[in-house]
């Protein structure tokens, strides 16, 4: 990983797209409920607020393992998302 900064623009891409995905789907979809779409909009902004906090901890002793593990998590929950919008 290249650094901190790099490592927020990762996240705000993948759930920015993540929630354009289901924006998507919600304007394709517009006769069914989009209650489930707006709980995966919601859900997606939580994971960001939750990494970026992460991201920012000062109090951390391996910085190289703690921001693979938030990379590791980012994509564990963002393949999650996604597979929720696909079970739209």
């Amino acid at each position: 990983m290249a650094n901190v900064r790099d490592l927020k623009k990762d996240i705000n891409y993948v759930l920015g797209d993540i929630i354009e995905a289901v924006y998507m789907w919600e304007l394709t979809n517009a006769d069914k409920d989009n209650k489930k779409a707006e709980g995966l909009i919601d859900e997606a902004i939580l994971t960001f607020d939750e990494l970026i906090t992460k991201v920012n901890q000062k109090n951390v002793e391996n910085k190289k393992k703690h921001f693979t593990a938030i990379n590791a998590q980012l994509e564990a929950d963002g393949r999650k998302l996604i597979d929720k919008i696909n079970a739209l």
